[in-house]
């Protein structure tokens, strides 16, 4: 309800095995037109995992039968990888990844089946690393989030800047965090030139502008 108030539709990363176990979840997502990105077929790290092209592979699968349409992105579970992950997510047909955080820019990434763009992600505006791990009071999320937005908002009047937001409905869904949400929401997109895009709308964009 938050993010329908802002007429933004975030894009979803989810478990293959979710669509299975909790289809009234990913329904709920589907319905409300969100983007479905794979996230592995368990929440499981990845070099944990015994075959890693098989549960990609199983991850794709799940989606597709679920949205009627194949996913174009990814993120690991916990931004794990191996040497060998994003040649078998290339081969996949996965066309961007949020496992790199290391730019504000979408960038190209070489693999063995072509390239794949790295489209921006977070642990900065990560509830998980801020209030879960770094346990800080609630405010904090509106005071970084305000400090995030104006410098990639000054710094994208020369070229343009993607801020990610990184939310998980237990943490920031809790009633002493959800406002501070609610109200960086709407200090960000008062602004002229800011669009709420999920990551394959960046990515179709990246292509295009370069």
């Amino acid at each position: 309800e938050a993010l329908q108030k802002f007429g933004i539709k975030p894009t979803l990363a989810i478990n293959g095995s979710v669509c299975r176990s909790y289809p009234r979840v990913a329904k709920a997502a589907l319905d409300a037109g969100w983007e479905f990105m794979g996230h592995g077929f368990v929440q499981r790290p990845m070099h944990h995992v015994e075959d890693q092209k098989q549960a990609i592979h199983d991850t794709v699968k799940a989606i597709q039968a679920f949205t009627a349409k194949k996913p174009r992105g990814w993120e690991s579970p916990g931004l794990t990888v191996t040497f060998d992950t994003l040649d078998w997510l290339a081969e996949a047909g996965i066309e961007y990844v949020a496992d790199w955080v290391l730019d504000d820019q979408p960038v190209e990434i070489k693999t063995q089946h072509g390239p794949v763009v790295s489209v921006p992600y977070t642990v900065e505006m990560n509830d998980i690393a801020m209030m879960a791990l770094q346990q800080h009071p609630s405010e904090e999320w509106l005071r970084r989030g305000i400090d995030q937005f104006d410098r990639l908002y000054a710094e994208g009047e020369k070229t343009a800047r993607v801020m990610a937001i990184s939310v998980h409905p237990y943490i920031t869904g809790a009633p002493h965090r959800i406002g501070y949400l609610e109200k960086l929401y709407d200090y960000i997109l008062q602004r002229p030139g800011v669009a709420a895009w999920t990551g394959e709308q960046i990515l179709d964009w990246y292509k295009k502008a370069r």
